[in-house]
Parts: structure tokens; sequence; C-alpha cells
């Protein structure tokens, strides 16, 4: 359900109806925040989108180049609960965002011009299923010591769904025993430790988080 044709005919949004009323927005409020969001847009040729998630592996959205980044001044963090996707409401996992403080190693990439709309409204719809997000305009360094202005999604503090403890310890058997259309929230920690490794990157905070999981899934 995760792909280009189920969001651009409404299938994916209406895949998550069961929702508690309120938390899933409709696609007027999303269309309303890229608006809001690109009329923020900084003066460049290019609009970049800062992925640390599964936009790494998982992107959707078609883009011309991708580039290692940093990203200072935000470290990954698993602060939103997860009730769609690899959640549900009965048994809710945790969604990462990015959280004030430290620096976060990830990928930049650079939107096709051509469809640049069309992939912005597949971002949007995939990311803001609930609003859980900020969209912020960050400056990245790139690879080359080039910095670019980017998006980020950011977490929003939304009381109903972010969480103040997000440490190894009290996230991961949480983690450990959602899931949902999407499949396991595990499996999404497994990845993303995979996805960093393919691109030579490392987190100390996954790494810890995934091998919390392990441990867990060792001892049954």
């Amino acid at each position: 359900m995760l792909n280009r044709d189920a969001i651009r005919s409404g299938a994916f949004l209406k895949s998550f109806s069961f929702l508690p009323p309120g938390l899933l927005w409709t696609q007027a409020q999303i269309d309303h925040s890229l608006a809001e969001t690109m009329a923020k847009r900084p003066a460049d040729a290019h609009v970049w989108v800062f992925a640390y998630g599964s936009l790494m592996w998982n992107p959707l959205s078609r883009y011309d180049e991708r580039v290692g980044a940093t990203l200072h001044g935000w470290r990954r963090s698993f602060c939103i609960r997860l009730v769609a996707g690899r959640g549900t409401p009965q048994c809710p996992g945790r969604m990462l965002a990015l959280e004030p403080g430290g620096h976060t190693e990830g990928v930049a990439l650079r939107l096709s011009a051509a469809t640049l709309e069309e992939e912005l409204r597949i971002l949007w719809t995939r990311e803001m299923l609930t609003g859980a997000y900020t969209p912020t305009w960050i400056t990245v360094t790139l690879a080359s010591g080039e910095t670019q202005h980017a998006l980020a999604f950011v977490a929003s503090g939304c009381p109903q769904q972010y969480e103040a403890d997000s440490s190894p310890a009290t996230i991961a058997r949480q983690i450990a025993q959602a899931q949902g259309p999407l499949g396991t929230n595990a499996e999404y920690v497994f990845r993303l430790r995979q996805a960093l490794a393919d691109s030579a990157l490392t987190d100390a905070y996954i790494e810890e988080v995934a091998q919390t999981l392990a441990d867990l899934e060792t001892a049954g």
C-alpha cells in the first residue's frame, strides 16, 4: 500500500480510516501544510530533502541526485507514538523523528525539478499522515563540504503523539511488540540500521536500539 499509485489515488489515506477521529489528516490538511512550507522556501534553485529514516531506502518521490549529508543540531529519536503503518492504536510502537541536539548523518535527495509538485505531494501525503512532524527548512552539509537548504521532518511535539522518553531501554520492548499493515516496528529499525551501513554510516542511538531488540528476540 505504500507506493506512488496508492498515494496518488487516495487509497493510501483511506487505508488508515480506522484511526481515532481527528488523528488522521485529510488530503486538504496535508496540502495546506505543503503550501505553507513551500511559501517559506529559501530562494534556491533546487529542493533537497534530508532523509534520515525510511526515506533512505524507500523514498518513493523521484530525485535527480542522492548524496551523503550531515545535519547539525538535530538527532534521531523514536519519540513519536506509532499507531499507523507499523503499529496500531491498540498496540502502538515508536516512529522515528528528529529532536534538537547532537547531529545526524543521512542522505540528501535533490527532487526532480520537472515533476517537483507531484513529488512533494507524494512526500507530504506519506510523511504527514497524522501531522506528527513539523516540516522544517534546515541547512545540511553535503559530503563535498557544500551546504544546502533542505527539508527535514522534525518532531512536532504534539501531545497526542509525542513521547518524551525515547531511550532504547524504554522503547525496545514496545517496538518489539508493535506491527501493522506495513510490517513490524522492529523490521523498520533493522532496515534503518542496514540502510546506514549501506551508506557507510553509523548512528550510536540506532545501534543501541537495534542491539536491544536483537537481545529481546534471543531471550524469546
